[in-house]
């Protein structure tokens, strides 16, 4: 599919098309500590956390409370990081015994994620989906949590909608639900009634990214899972690419794959390097 983007966006993306090869061979590095991981390179901010991971979730979550129904309890540990700061591992360890293993890996402009869910157990679980939940409000600059503006960043954060990129808040922005602000989109053939209980945006995304452009415009932050169950702008100053598990029967095992890019602001290099690393991206089990 051919995307639009407005001028000043296709004008910022081909400005720094010239970065220097100092900058271009950048390299990432991850920690991960009290369910926090950390991205840091040279970018804006010098780091990116993400709350990894915020929740496992049940279905039949868009009208339920989030506590008493919808959080399937969970608890992770460090498995092994390695010294320089490029390779962790993670498990996690479900209340209904299911078991996700993460393998992290930093790249030079990019953090992949593989993780396998397995249920052990003789019992089927309902965990649907996860949530990885990135702080993005120093590398936009925008929507410090101490201040009262905390949605600001939303000008700078961005799906891809119609047909086009986006910036939010998008087309046919939603504004009631259960719990209010924020913004969900469901990944194409996922259940209306089993995403995140805030305002459900009507259109499904044209794909499974989301992200943002950083403080200076010449960055931007990205990412996305294979599969994914929903896109999701967040009421702590976070962007969400939320990974579908589907449910896991007894004994069953599931693989799932994500990224998160810190590149350039390329639009164009972002959509093609998505079409590489994701070639068979599915929303649905």
């Amino acid at each position: 599919m051919n995307f639009k983007m407005s001028a000043c966006w296709v004008a910022i993306a081909f400005s720094v098309s010239n970065a220097s090869a100092q900058e271009t061979d950048r390299q990432l590095e991850i920690e991960w500590e009290n369910n926090i991981l950390t991205i840091y390179g040279e970018f804006p901010g010098k780091k990116l956390e993400t709350w990894y991971l915020e929740a496992y979730c049940r279905p039949n979550s868009q009208n339920a409370d989030w506590s008493k129904h919808t959080v399937v309890g969970h608890k992770t540990r460090l498995v092994d990081a390695t010294s320089d700061k490029k390779t962790i591992r993670l498990q996690c360890k479900l209340a209904d015994g299911v078991v996700v293993d993460h393998v992290i890996t930093a790249g030079r402009d990019y953090v992949d994620f593989q993780l396998l869910a397995k249920n052990p157990t003789e019992s089927d679980s309902e965990a649907h989906w996860a949530q990885p939940c990135i702080r993005v409000g120093e590398f936009t600059g925008l929507g410090d949590p101490k201040n009262k503006r905390t949605y600001e960043y939303l000008e700078k954060s961005f799906i891809f909608q119609n047909g086009k990129l986006q910036t939010m808040p998008t087309s046919d922005w939603a504004t009631k639900a259960r719990y209010v602000p924020g913004q969900v989109w469901r990944a194409p053939n996922v259940n209306p009634a089993d995403v995140n209980p805030r305002p459900l945006n009507p259109n499904v995304p044209d794909n499974g990214l989301i992200g943002c452009f950083g403080k200076d415009n010449k960055w931007l932050m990205a990412t996305a899972w294979d599969p994914y169950q929903e896109l999701f702008q967040g009421v702590i100053t976070c962007l969400h690419s939320d990974f579908r598990i589907g449910g896991l029967k007894a004994g069953e095992q599931k693989e799932i794959m994500g990224r998160v890019y810190i590149m350039k602001n390329d639009i164009p290099a972002l959509l093609a390097r998505y079409g590489k690393d994701f070639p068979t991206e599915k929303s649905i089990d």
